[in-house]
Order: C-alpha cells, then structure tokens, then sequence
C-alpha cells in the first residue's frame, strides 16, 4: 500500500513547491549538481545551452536547464549537512511523491547526483588544485543516525577500524562512513588522470571540528594527526569538507545514485591555501557537466 504523507511532515507550499526549495515536481531534471555557494548556481546555469527556471529561498537556489542535450538541475545547499539533509530529503519528495495526493508513487525515480566542491586536502599527494573523487566519505556530524538504514549503506567494518584508531570521544556524535555510487563515480572519474579517488571526511563545522585552533582551543588537538596516519586496507584519508557524507548516505538510503568531487584550494598537510580558487573551478565544473 503507498504511504500517506501528512502536512505537518511533506509541507508543500501554497504555490505547489517543496518547503525549504520552493522548486515544484516539474522543475526537477534527472541529473542533478550540488553545488554549497548559491553564487555557482549562476555561473554554471550561463555555461548551460539554456536555462528554463531560476528560483531562490534563502541560501537554497536552483537552477534547471539544457546542456549539450542533458537536462539538469544546479541546486545550491548552503554550507553543512544539516542542510544537505534539507535538499536531500525534498529532491526525493519531488521525485518520488505525487503533491497532489501526497501518496508515494507507484515507480521509484533515481536521480543522479553529483556534488561539486571545495576541501582541504589531507596528505602530501593532494596539493591545491587535485581534484578528489569521495569514493568513501566519513560523516562526523552523526546526521545519519537518525536514518533506520543507516548500518545497510554503510562501511560498518571500515567505521569500527577508524573509531578504534581515533580513540573517538562518546561525547562526539558517532562517525560513520558513506560509499559512493560505484557506477557514477566510474562514469565522471572515467580514468582521467586529473579525477584522484579518496576517502573524506565531511566535518560538522569549519574550525574545531576540522582541527583549527583560534581563541577557543581543542578538546582533541591531536586530531588531525592522528586522521592524516590512519590506514585501513590501503586506504588513507585524503581531504575534509562538510557535506560528503550526507549526500552520498542519504542518496544510498533513498534509492538515488550520488558521488562528490572536489578541488583542493588548501593542504593542511603543507599549510598552503589558495584564495582565489573561483577562476579554477571551470574546468572541473565542465567536465562533471559533460560526464553527469
């Protein structure tokens, strides 16, 4: 029997949108790219052949248009997997729920998500400018354990080894590790020697959680050492970011295929930062363009 979905949970807006998006069902392409700073939006939708619909609410703005033939979908998440949660959820409501009868839809809708962003790199082989496909992505912000599928889509041995090594504090929401769409990282890495797989750590904020240390110290300042000599069955942790691991758990718990690639514009490693890093992204968004 489908599933009823009351208004206080699928709150649709009185012009037919999704709560937090305002996009509607029909402006929704199969192909997706997320994107954390709603200025992308506008300079990938100018790279698109044509645009049929911009619309905007709060940091939340979207994009969907024509490129080489491919429609596709540019949607801003804001910084966090909180708000990844947010666009996560509503993308699959469009989706996946009729908005006039509220019911679940008879036939499941897979989307395509790629995330384009920007990290820190973590180890002497991910100078500024790498591009880092997740293949695995380690969520410390706990958003996943909030999803009852959590442990089917996720490396649980993988999270065993890393908790052990990190001496993780029970006062820390729980890590776990997301995997990637193995079928659509194969297509947009497509053996490009420029596109290095990697394992990720999406972090619940910008300073602490990352290791930085201004005015307020560390409850752990050994943490990113011990991040940057972790191994497990040949894999090293390249890179941090803040949002990885919500798109690829949540994709995989939904039914939809999701991978994240990003450019390092800083090595913690080499305590380099590159600033002006805008110009650079072009490429990289272009080739996930002709890849999604």
């Amino acid at each position: 029997m489908s599933t009823y979905f009351a208004p206080s949970e699928l709150i649709i807006n009185s012009d037919g949108s999704c709560f937090h998006l305002h996009l509607k069902p029909e402006q929704l392409a199969d192909k997706v790219i997320l994107v954390g700073d709603p200025g992308r939006v506008d300079i990938i939708s100018r790279m698109l052949d044509s645009v049929e619909c911009m619309v905007s609410n709060r940091e939340f703005r979207t994009a969907t248009g024509m490129y080489k033939g491919k429609r596709i979908t540019i949607q801003a998440t804001g910084i966090g997997c909180d708000n990844v949660d947010i666009v996560m959820n509503e993308l699959d409501t469009l989706a996946n729920i009729d908005y006039a009868t509220r019911m679940e839809k008879p036939e499941h809708r897979t989307l395509d998500i790629v995330r384009i962003g920007t990290c820190g790199g973590l180890q002497p082989y991910t100078p500024l400018g790498t591009w880092l496909c997740s293949v695995k992505s380690i969520g410390f912000d706990g958003l996943l354990n909030y999803y009852a599928g959590r442990d089917s889509v996720c490396d649980l041995d993988f999270e065993r080894a890393f908790v052990g090594h990190m001496e993780w504090s029970t006062k820390k929401g729980a890590p776990y590790v997301a995997n990637a769409n193995p079928d659509l990282l194969k297509r947009i890495m497509a053996d490009d020697d420029r596109m290095v797989p990697g394992v990720t750590i999406a972090c619940g904020g910008f300073y602490g959680p990352q290791g930085r240390a201004l005015r307020a110290q560390l409850a752990d300042p050994d943490q990113n050492a011990k991040v940057e000599r972790f191994e497990y069955k040949g894999m090293r942790i390249t890179n941090f970011e803040m949002e990885s691991s919500a798109v690829a758990g949540l994709a995989s718990i939904l039914g939809h295929r999701a991978m994240t690639v990003c450019m390092v514009i800083a090595n913690r490693y080499a305590k380099e930062m590159n600033t002006d890093y805008k110009p650079l992204m072009k490429e990289l968004i272009t080739t996930v363009l002709d890849r999604i």
